[in-house]
């Protein structure tokens, strides 16, 4: 299975999600996945509350820190103050610019994206239940990426590093959704 692809099955990979009408032709797509033992309800705060100056992107720390997306460690408990987000409301996701909530659908589905010129992305989370207390969580991400050379060593060099920080974040949530789940 190709990295960019982690965890996800092919019904994953197939599956229509809420934000992929808003970027129609992609030509760069991932999709993530993994079984979390908790309930969207569970999963859902750790949602709502990510970004920087809030409660943070929950991957590598460290390196979030370095390239100043983080001002300090990912929250490991839910945190009031952060858990009403609405379409247009802005998740930062470091210093500068962050991403717009294009769609919330409350323990189902959070779709985050942001254009620049020509380039066009969104970040969707789903989350499915699969039985009681388990339940599938996918994270998709879709571009459209112009064809300069410019953009194609973004992508080439984002690609890695996407994989890197997408699948220990996921991890994170699963993490966090079981612990609140048992608590």
């Amino acid at each position: 299975m190709h990295a960019l692809n982690w965890g996800a099955s092919d019904g994953d990979m197939t599956r229509v999600m809420a934000g992929d009408a808003t970027v129609p032709h992609p030509n760069y797509e991932n999709t993530m996945a993994l079984e979390i033992e908790a309930a969207p309800a569970h999963l859902w705060p750790w949602l709502m509350q990510m970004g920087y100056r809030r409660g943070g992107l929950y991957s590598y720390d460290w390196l979030d820190r370095l390239f100043g997306h983080l001002d300090r460690p990912s929250a490991t408990r839910v945190l009031p103050e952060f858990q009403t987000l609405r379409e247009g409301d802005v998740v930062p996701l470091g210093r500068g610019a962050g991403l717009t909530v294009r769609t919330i659908d409350p323990e189902r589905a959070l779709v985050l994206g942001g254009t620049d010129g020509d380039f066009q992305w969104i970040w969707e989370f789903g989350l499915y239940p699969i039985a009681p207390g388990r339940t599938r969580l996918v994270s998709r991400g879709r571009a459209h990426v112009p064809g300069t050379w410019r953009w194609r060593v973004f992508m080439a060099l984002l690609a890695p590093a996407a994989f890197l920080m997408t699948r220990r974040m996921l991890l994170g949530l699963q993490r966090r959704a079981e612990t609140l789940a048992r608590s």
